[in-house]
């Protein structure tokens, strides 16, 4: 049930832009991937770290 007072928004009266939703999907894909390989470089840093004071120790 849609509400007489409640205005829509731009985005949803129109048609969708499928050039707009391309990009859209591949620049959040390619965030979460950055995203990723931050986190997995991160991870074996840590990793090499504690490896290394345990070699010292």
């Amino acid at each position: 049930m849609t509400s007489i007072d409640r205005p829509t928004s731009a985005t949803s009266a129109g048609p969708t832009h499928p050039v707009r939703h391309w990009i859209r999907r591949r620049r959040l894909m390619v965030a979460s991937t950055v995203r990723g390989a931050c986190y997995g470089i991160g991870t074996g840093v840590a990793g090499l770290f504690f490896w290394w004071v345990q070699q010292n120790l």
